[in-house]
């Protein structure tokens, strides 16, 4: 499948499993099941570097999503394209707001904020960060805000053993939103909030 071909579906699903020892995989699905990405992330990061490949053989890098800064609260995660050497944008965490309800900015690649990604319900996100077992039974939602409108929602199934998401980028009429940056969104919010939900 052609890189391109790859980000062109308006539905995926990014499924997370988690070992503390070892780290977490992410494995992106396009709407017929077929893996369409694969990203390994490592445990016990100092700076966070995560690395998108094609597949599992890790042969091909697809995207590059990390940060320069070193346990900042409101890091900002710069995407890079390696096959089309580029910069796509950047996703940039919210600080203190985030640790109530979760928001991240999405910048593009001259670092100019064009949207944003916003946790569901300020007391959904409460209650999840206070009560664990919570996280069980009110699955996350984000919404993805390019110049004031909905362009991708992202919504958690429920699954005690893996974290998976169903990407909906179907809101995005006018194709604003690039799908890189939409998918390195998704995936730092599994691996970065995903501790705190």
């Amino acid at each position: 499948m052609d890189i391109t071909e790859r980000y062109a579906f308006d539905q995926y699903v990014l499924r997370q499993k988690f070992f503390k020892l070892f780290g977490a995989s992410f494995h992106i699905f396009d709407p017929q099941g077929n893996v369409v990405l694969f990203s390994k992330q490592k445990a016990f990061k100092i700076k966070e570097d995560i690395r998108v490949y094609t597949d599992e053989s890790l042969e091909t890098e697809a995207l590059v999503i990390r940060t320069q800064s070193i346990f900042d609260i409101a890091g900002t995660y710069d995407v890079f394209d390696p096959i089309a050497n580029e910069t796509v944008g950047a996703v940039k965490r919210k600080g203190l707001k985030s640790l109530l309800k979760d928001e991240w900015l999405i910048l593009d690649a001259q670092g100019n904020e064009i949207g944003k990604v916003v946790e569901d319900s300020t007391l959904k996100a409460i209650v999840r960060r206070v009560v664990e077992a919570a996280t069980l039974i009110i699955p996350s939602a984000y919404h993805v805000e390019i110049g004031g409108q909905t362009a991708a929602v992202f919504k958690q199934d429920f699954n005690p053993f893996l974290r998976k998401f169903n990407l909906d980028f179907t809101h995005d009429t006018t194709d604003q939103l690039d799908p890189r940056l939409g998918i390195a969104a998704a995936i730092l919010l599994c691996a970065i909030e995903g501790d705190g939900n």
